[in-house]
């Protein structure tokens, strides 16, 4: 039977009773899935004002021509007239996303940005992605709101997390009390996840009953996911000294990391089998170890652990995530499965949460 506490409704900052002005919101890269989805759901949000969608390519063209979900009629802007709002989603790609998040920032908004690009630290980021033009601004508040909510709370800047990095990240804090020697994460993803532009790997005919491994030897969320696993779990128990800010490189010492990701014929949803070794001796017990997820998550409104392995029908438009954990006592280690909706949970959902927390909403509005 699943086991879970009822979740109390988070709220961060001014009291959510106290009498407030609809915040004013635009969505920057408003075009693709992320930014179509985060629209979708800032349209119908009780407390926020959707004040503009902004892409360069569609700039002046009616939004429900080309999104006819969004029952709006704005229509869409260019990126540098997203101004004059509280709070800013930026949803371009890497690299491109930096100069426009500086620019929000300087005309007084609180930005969320989805992309990559304030996640690591300078040397983290040039190493996978190129020299940062800002990196004096380097890294932001991480958005994996469950792990960072009290700085997400005063933030002017949050880098929204990948959505791999989120399921796996999510999956393995509870463990971090046991010690980490050795983590291997096989993470399998729907075709949403690699953005709207066609290619050749994404195209239907190549993508329809097949499933293939992607991003060896190596994809650029894992030093995402190598920064969250090196961070010092609940209580700092099982690390050894004072954890290095988000987004650093995994120091030396940290439990050594394989990520393999898969493309599989869907169109939403990640599942990750993690597959980890402990440093406690005799391994928990599926009680101990159930324990632990319970007490970590039991307030947390939008993570679930279940009692058998979770499916993506489960999660698939939610921002839930799911999370089952099991002790192979015969290999020595433990198996934790996790699914999330990568353009909720993983993307879009994350960012409303965020910003809930920085607006000291509650943090299920708009998304329950």
């Amino acid at each position: 039977m699943e086991r879970a506490a009822t979740p109390k409704q988070h709220v961060a900052g001014p009291s959510a009773a106290a009498p407030r002005q609809a915040a004013t919101v635009a969505v920057v890269g408003a075009g693709g899935y992320t930014g179509a989805v985060l629209a979708e759901l800032l349209l119908r949000h009780p407390s926020v004002s959707l004040a503009c969608l902004a892409s360069e390519s569609l700039a002046g063209q009616p939004v429900a021509a080309h999104l006819p979900r969004l029952r709006t009629d704005l229509a869409f802007c260019t990126e540098a007239e997203a101004q004059a709002v509280d709070v800013a989603f930026v949803c371009t790609p890497h690299g491109r996303a930096a100069p426009v998040v500086k620019g929000l920032l300087e005309t007084g908004a609180r930005v969320i940005d989805l992309s990559a690009d304030f996640r690591l630290d300078p040397g983290a980021y040039a190493e996978w992605y190129g020299e940062h033009p800002f990196p004096e601004m380097l890294p932001a508040v991480y958005g994996l709101t469950e792990l960072h909510r009290a700085e997400i709370a005063t933030a002017g800047l949050v880098a929204n997390p990948g959505c791999y990095p989120t399921a796996a990240l999510l999956a393995l804090e509870p463990l971090k009390q046991f010690g980490l020697l050795d983590v291997v994460i096989d993470a399998k993803s729907g075709v949403s996840g690699a953005g709207r532009a066609p290619t050749e790997t994404t195209h239907f005919c190549n993508v329809d009953s097949d499933l293939v491994a992607y991003g060896l030897p190596s994809h650029r969320h894992y030093p995402e996911i190598a920064a969250g696993l090196a961070e010092a779990g609940a209580g700092g128990a099982g690390a050894e000294g004072a954890a290095p800010a988000f987004g650093a490189a995994a120091p030396p010492a940290a439990a050594p990391l394989t990520f393999v990701p898969h493309l599989v014929p869907l169109q939403r949803g990640i599942v990750e089998t993690i597959y980890v070794r402990l440093g406690r001796r005799p391994l928990p017990s599926v009680a101990q170890l159930r324990d632990a997820y319970l007490e970590r998550y039991a307030d947390e409104p939008f993570v679930a652990l279940c009692d058998a392995p979770p499916r993506l029908k489960d999660v698939t438009g939610t921002n839930g995530c799911r999370i089952h954990v099991h002790a192979d006592e015969r290999a020595g280690r433990v198996i934790v499965i996790v699914a999330i909706d990568n353009l909720m949970k993983g993307a879009s959902g994350q960012a409303v949460q965020n910003m809930n927390v920085m607006l000291g909403l509650s943090e299920t509005e708009g998304l329950l």
